[in-house]
């Protein structure tokens, strides 16, 4: 991206990043990369300086997460723990919450894992079951999660559950900080037909006992805190899926230029360019959006950023798709083989579809909220 729309710092900032990558490519051991990326201090760019983060904000982890994807590195746990939980810890948290977490966030000492899927929720955010009732010393939670990425490696998961709201009667919902070994939380890993670094796991939470600080800021803003930690989940989605999509292409365009049947290089051939041609554009689309996104987000304009953050998260999800699907083929059948790699993304390039939202509720949110036409639901 041209130095105009993006600034001297992140144009800098994406060649340290990409060259990180580069040296781990793919194959990479996640830990060791975690553990160099935090101590670069590009794990918590978007965190506040005073507690060790880099003071910027979703652009900057956006790119960092972005060019490691593209250099065949991808770190999925970078969407969940700076980026959902240190951002929600960060704006509505605790003075004496934000001393214990977030340093460990910038640094990848510390992970946190982030639980808001139920078995019978599933995109409904309304419709979940997970309580938290206030006891004398603090709170006890009841309840299941589903497709939880990385407990295992995870210090703790910021659960949301809901409270009683005494006024109304219903119940709204709140942040809890669950340490991953509190007695009552429990993990069962779900076995996933997709080649990820990071676990799928099932939780349930059987008379979890935290205690009160365990609340992460204000009982009564729960929805708030809650689509404050959402807007920055869907645009390091389409990080995510821009970066996978730029290491396929990559490669794909690589085999292009030397693979030669024929008396040129199959590349030269408009049926295998126009359609790499056509993806590198759609990846390119994809990133201006999710660049916006994260801008209006940074300014603090969370309805503006809700509205860019599901675009593009959407279009970086179809994007990476046809990319990935257009380097399988320009490969043929070494396209399906390890020494390549791109096979696996199959599988993968549709989970930027799929989650955080599917992309029919993008399209149901855009409809409502964008072009005003009237809810089915």
């Amino acid at each position: 991206m041209s130095s105009m729309i993006e600034s001297d710092e992140l144009v800098a900032l994406r060649a340290a990043v990409s060259a990180l990558g580069h040296r781990h490519g793919p194959g990479f051991d996640r830990a060791a990369l975690w553990a160099e990326a935090g101590k670069l201090g590009y794990l918590g760019v978007n965190l506040p300086e005073e507690y060790g983060g880099g003071g910027g904000g979703m652009a900057e982890l956006s790119v960092v997460l972005e060019e490691a994807g593209a250099a065949g590195a991808p770190l999925l746990m970078m969407v969940v723990s700076p980026a959902i939980c240190g951002t929600v810890i960060a704006r509505f948290g605790t003075e004496e919450q934000k001393r214990a977490w977030l340093p460990g966030l910038a640094d990848g000492s510390l992970t946190m894992a982030f639980g808001i899927t139920e078995p019978d929720a599933g995109s409904n955010s309304h419709r979940i079951t997970t309580t938290a009732e206030r006891t004398e010393d603090g709170w006890v939670l009841n309840g299941r999660k589903v497709f939880v990425s990385g407990v295992d490696i995870a210090d703790a998961t910021l659960i949301v559950g809901r409270t009683s709201d005494a006024r109304t009667g219903s119940l709204k919902p709140c942040l809890f900080i669950v340490p991953r070994e509190v007695p009552g939380f429990q993990r069962r890993h779900i076995e996933m037909e997709l080649d990820a670094n990071e676990k799928q796991f099932e939780l349930t939470l059987d008379d979890v006992h935290l205690p009160a600080d365990a609340l992460v800021g204000d009982e009564d803003a729960g929805l708030l805190q809650l689509f404050a930690g959402l807007n920055p989940e869907r645009i390091m989605t389409a990080a995510f899926a821009i970066g996978m999509g730029r290491y396929a292409l990559a490669q794909a365009v690589k085999y292009a230029k030397e693979r030669q049947v024929w008396k040129a290089p199959i590349g030269a051939h408009q049926a295998i360019a126009h359609p790499l041609a056509q993806a590198h554009i759609e990846l390119e689309l994809a990133r201006l959006m999710m660049a916006k996104a994260a801008q209006l987000y940074d300014a603090g304009d969370d309805m503006g950023a809700g509205e860019a953050a599901n675009m593009a998260k959407y279009a970086a999800a179809e994007a990476c798709v046809r990319a990935v699907d257009q380097a399988v083929h320009t490969l043929g059948g070494n396209g399906l083989t390890k020494e390549f790699g791109l096979a696996r993304l199959v599988t993968a390039a549709r989970v930027a579809r799929i989650a955080p939202v599917s992309r029919e509720m993008i399209l149901n949110y855009v409809s409502h909220q964008t072009l005003g036409l009237p809810k089915s639901y």
